[in-house]
Formats: structure tokens, C-alpha cells, sequence
């Protein structure tokens, strides 16, 4: 079923809505909550409450891409669902880790108090957009969607040491990068 008819039956306030969603993005919303939360209880509870918040959001919202709206959702809801259940950083499932990797770029601002965030948004944008396609397909797959770097690996045909070094290096030019714009890091 194309997207346009899948957003046509959520404003038609078709329950068919919340099926034709998980039929056609039900295992992506699955792997970005999977790749935040690890548990598989948790990782069902946020797709499905993905499911709600769709059927919530439309109408009056109709966006423009089915998936990103989705991938979105899912992705708050499970970064939500991680921040209440390790507050601390009482371990984890890998997710902390892809958090530690960008808090050097970032290490010591409480982005909400601090700085403005449509401004640091702004910035990112800009810093991704001059990247390469493959670079810039490695840092969203790392730090938007948590991929493992093995899954990255095995994705883009290099060793998970190649994209280690890769992504590194990305973090340090984004560093740089903010920096430059007065950011303080």
C-alpha cells in the first residue's frame, strides 16, 4: 500500500491504518526502538505506542514522508523510554555508548539551557550536508538510528575498524566544526 493511502486512512479514522503501518514499517520501527532499548518488551511497547501516536497525530498532521514521520516517533519514544529507565547510566544495551561517542562534541552543555537548538540543529544540517553520501550515511546510521558498527560494517562492505576510524574521524571534524561557530564544547 503506498504511503499517501496509509495516511489517507488514519485522516479517514480507519483502525486498517494501524495494520497497513506495521505491515509496511513495523520491522523498521522495530530495529531503531531494538537498537536503543534491547529489550524486546520495551522495544514492542514503544512501536506500538509509535502506532498510537500516529493514529493520535493524523489528523491534523499529514506529513510529507510516512517513514521519517515514523522513524521519528519511534525514535523519541524510545530515547524517552531509555532516559527513564537509566537515568544513571546503570548499564545498558549499547545505547549509552553511542551516546558517549558524540559527548565530546557536545561534553559539558546542557543543550536545552545553553544553547539554542534550532541553532545547533542549523549547524548539524550544514555540517552533514557538506559531507560525503557515504560518510553522511555512516554518522546517521551510527548516531540516528544507534546501528551497531558491525551492522554499519556489514552495510557498507568495510571493516568494523574502517568504520571506527571513519566515524571517529567525522566526530572530531563535527567538533571542530561547532567550535568554529562559537559552539562552546
Amino acid at each position: 500500500m503506498e504511503d499517501s493511502q496509509i495516511i489517507q486512512l488514519y485522516w479517514d479514522r480507519d483502525p486498517d491504518a494501524i495494520s497497513a503501518t506495521a505491515e509496511k514499517y513495523g520491522s523498521y520501527c522495530t530495529t531503531i526502538a531494538r537498537n536503543i532499548l534491547g529489550n524486546s518488551q520495551d522495544v514492542e511497547e514503544c512501536v506500538n505506542d509509535t502506532y498510537l501516536n500516529a493514529w493520535n497525530s493524523m489528523p491534523p498532521h499529514r506529513p510529507h514522508v510516512l517513514a521519517s514521520f515514523l522513524g521519528r516517533l519511534t525514535r523519541n519514544l524510545s530515547l524517552n523510554r531509555y532516559k527513564l529507565q537509566h537515568s544513571a547510566k546503570r548499564g545498558g544495551y549499547g545505547f549509552a555508548l553511542v551516546l558517549d561517542e558524540l559527548a565530546d562534541c557536545v561534553s559539558g552543555m546542557d543543550v536545552e539551557q545553553q544553547i539554542d537548538r534550532d541553532e545547533l540543529l542549523q549547524a548539524v544540517n550544514v555540517f552533514l550536508a557538506g559531507l560525503s553520501t557515504k560518510k553522511r550515511g555512516l554518522f546517521v546510521c551510527r548516531y540516528w538510528y544507534a546501528d551497531s558498527i558491525s551492522d554499519i560494517a556489514k552495510r557498507y562492505a568495510m571493516s568494523e575498524s574502517n568504520v571506527s576510524t571513519m566515524l571517529s574521524r567525522i566526530r572530531k571534524s563535527l567538533r571542530s566544526f561547532l567550535r568554529e561557530r562559537g559552539f562552546a564544547l
